[in-house]
């Protein structure tokens, strides 16, 4: 139903399946099942959760997750009462999204871009470091979920590539606008596939060939890049030039796209749209993060301040 009614992506679908899976077992320890379970029971699953120090966002996933399926139950006549329904909702912490400044992503630029410059495109490695150039470009460029980029499959560009086509969570499909810049990698890097293929004898190499559907083709499962293996590629890169592991991620590059983006003054509807957030509120919390940016532009720089009293400004 996840899948086909909700055009749930496979991620979510795995998230709820583990959490249905976790609050299973738990009532089966104590002999009962979601079929007859009363409330008291599945506030008992909460509150052992929260003494062993379950995150206040994690619990209101696994809650959410919870009344869902519960719904689904009674919808499909499996129960004829919903004990979740009266269970108090588990408020989540806000956290803001991590980000990275504009020099700092010039930087990650720069190094993929000069990696990609002194390799070899027909070699797996040269191929590999072009291929995180143009993977790189493109996330800055377009703010795409990493799920939606490393999915991209090649028909997704439209014309003269100035034109992408993504299709998000729940199936609704978007519409983002490329630089030249990243049209100019991105032309590299399928030159690069092309050529690859052509030099096998249209046999996948290590990079993949021009017969797979996918913008990055891998020999892994799914037939494309995976988001673990980007990361880590990533993170690599960041290190190589200082950019510690723990603030770098692909959903921070995508951060970084949305707060420079309102940074330049960019509407809050057009964010939401390139985001392809299916609610405002979800992109509101951008705008939390350019408050505490004007908040400590006022507290450093205005002459009232404690700093500038303490430099003798006043």
């Amino acid at each position: 139903m996840m899948r086909a009614e909700r055009g749930a992506s496979a991620n979510t679908v795995a998230a709820y399946a583990a959490d249905l899976r976790e609050m299973s077992r738990f009532l089966d320890e104590r002999d009962s099942t979601f079929a007859d379970c009363a409330r008291d029971e599945l506030e008992a699953f909460f509150s052992d959760r929260a003494a062993a120090g379950l995150a206040a966002n994690s619990a209101a996933r696994k809650l959410s997750c919870l009344k869902r399926f519960m719904l689904f139950l009674v919808a499909e006549k499996v129960r004829d009462d919903d004990p979740a329904r009266l269970i108090d909702g588990v408020k989540a912490r806000r956290v803001l999204p991590m980000t990275l400044t504009v020099a700092e992503v010039d930087l990650l630029l720069d190094a993929a871009h000069q990696a990609a410059a002194v390799a070899d495109p027909q070699t797996p490695g040269g191929r590999r470091a072009l291929r995180l150039a143009c993977l790189l470009e493109l996330l800055y460029a377009t703010g795409l979920r990493v799920s939606e980029l490393v999915g991209l499959p090649r028909a997704a560009f439209l014309g003269d590539r100035k034109m992408l086509t993504v299709k998000g969570k729940g199936g609704r499909e978007r519409i983002i606008p490329l630089n030249a810049k990243a049209r100019a990698v991105l032309d590299c890097w399928m030159d690069a596939l092309d050529t690859a293929a052509r030099s096998a004898d249209g046999k996948a190499g290590a990079a993949g060939n021009s017969a797979s559907k996918w913008l990055f083709p891998s020999w892994g499962e799914d037939g494309h890049l995976t988001r673990q293996k980007f990361a880590q590629d990533l993170k690599a890169l960041g290190a190589s030039i200082g950019i510690d592991a723990e603030r770098l991620s692909p959903h921070v590059l995508r951060h970084a796209f949305a707060t420079h983006l309102l940074d330049r003054g960019v509407d809050l509807r057009v964010l939401q749209t390139l985001l392809g957030h299916s609610d405002i509120s979800t992109t509101q919390i951008y705008t939390h993060v350019m408050e505490d940016r004007l908040r400590q532009t006022v507290f450093d720089f205005h002459p009232l301040s404690e700093d500038a009293v303490e430099k003798g400004e006043r």
